[in-house]
């Protein structure tokens, strides 16, 4: 090889980490991560940063949905102590960029050909004003049921592929003394199975204009009633002990048979993974009743900080983020997908290729939604509003038709 080409391929080697030679990489993550199959996943990505010669402070704030996460964030930043990395999602993303928070990612997405290995739709989402700004770690599916193939099996239930069905596998269950759904009452929990009960029963163009669209015509509709109807049937399939649960806790109780069902995105199969069960002989996946795939991508975004060491993790983090090895260690561990497309799914079980399988088949239909409930769809004033609406009904006596009054009245406030 001659010397001219030594030095060209030396250059582009180093470029990515242009300036940062004598930089040891380093990154404060602040996440929240937290169950065990959780923990276990971004243990994935603290040892392949260390085996690439980073430094990494870990930042873990407890809290499913991200609240408490979202809480911390803001009073750093406020502080002037921006944390390098931040697990951040859909929207948030823009919204962080619009206050000029963000660093600018074209640099390793064009060393490493972002461009050609996302996909469009998860590529928009990582992009502000056209450039990259935050990375994707996975694709979780948000309408998935899980359910303990022992219990099911002695009532002799399948899983069920409508509401109807449902309810009634659940009624079979309430009558033999057993718990029919797991969950845990936390608003975002509450939220999570109003997203799957609002596609299965309006389906996938009446979840884009109610959920997407905000549309105020579809909000107060009576397809949205009967949506309130089923959450309140759900209502009556929970334990008496289910309020503050933690949604893995939740997921404790199918492992452990002391419920038949969870509905729960993808993130549970981590929980089941992490205890060392096996779908289709200690429990079983199914979407929730429906069309369409509601999806949720958790993402980090660089936030803007000084030091040539900690821009130098920015850009190395980012790096191994999307590259195929982590793509595939940490989805086994989590029980998302990959983001990545062309990822080898050969170890990755039933539950995960039917759901890349399913993702791939939404993408050409047209219905691949993102999710009100995990932040996806709608900036966060709009999708508080809503669960506030959700959870006061499902943990109140108010009827079907109010809280189809109030979700109009609360998208109008939020405005």
């Amino acid at each position: 090889m001659s010397l001219k080409k030594l030095l060209i391929g030396a250059s582009i080697a180093s470029s990515l980490f242009a300036s940062t030679a004598i930089a040891e990489p380093k990154v404060e993550v602040l996440h929240w991560w937290t169950s065990g199959g959780e923990a276990a996943a971004v243990k994935v990505l603290m040892d392949e940063f260390a085996a690439n010669g980073g430094t990494w402070t870990d930042m873990p704030v407890a809290g499913g949905g991200g609240e408490a996460a979202m809480t911390a964030l803001r009073a750093r930043v406020l502080g002037g102590n921006a944390p390098t990395a931040v697990q951040l999602k859909g929207p948030s993303i823009q919204e962080w960029h619009e206050e000029g928070a963000l660093s600018d990612l074209s640099e390793v997405a064009k060393a490493e050909g972002w461009d050609k290995i996302l996909p469009d739709a998860i590529a928009k989402i990582h992009k502000c004003d056209g450039v990259y700004c935050s990375v994707p770690v996975n694709v979780h599916r948000v309408d998935w049921m899980w359910g303990n193939a022992s219990l099911l099996a002695k009532a002799d239930i399948k899983m069920p592929t409508t509401w109807a069905e449902f309810n009634d596998a659940a009624d079979k269950l309430k009558s033999m003394g057993i718990t029919p759904l797991g969950h845990g009452g936390q608003p975002w929990q509450d939220a999570t199975l109003f997203d799957s009960v609002l596609l299965g029963v309006g389906g996938v163009e009446f979840y884009k204009k109610a959920m997407v669209e905000l549309d105020l015509d579809a909000l107060g509709s009576d397809t949205m009633v009967k949506v309130f109807d089923q959450m309140r049937k759900l209502r009556g399939y929970v334990d008496d002990n289910f309020s503050g649960r933690d949604w893995n806790l939740a997921t404790a109780m199918v492992m452990n048979g002391e419920a038949a069902f969870q509905i729960m995105g993808d993130w549970a199969k981590g929980e089941f993974t992490n205890a060392g069960k096996t779908p289709g002989n200690d429990y079983l996946c199914a979407p929730t009743p429906g069309g369409g795939y509601l999806y949720n991508v958790d993402s980090f975004a660089m936030f803007k900080v000084d030091g040539d060491e900690n821009q130098a993790g920015q850009k190395l983090l980012a790096k191994l983020i999307v590259g195929e090895k982590f793509q595939t260690a940490f989805n086994l561990s989590k029980g998302s997908i990959p983001a990545r497309m062309g990822t080898d799914l050969s170890d990755f079980d039933y539950c995960s290729r039917r759901s890349s399988y399913d993702m791939a088949v939404s993408s050409a239909n047209g219905s691949l939604l993102p999710s009100f409930a995990h932040g996806m769809a709608v900036r966060g004033v709009f999708s508080g509003a809503v669960t506030d609406v959700v959870t006061n009904h499902f943990n109140s006596d108010i009827s079907s038709a109010e809280a189809t009054k109030a979700l109009v009245a609360a998208v109008k406030n939020a405005e």
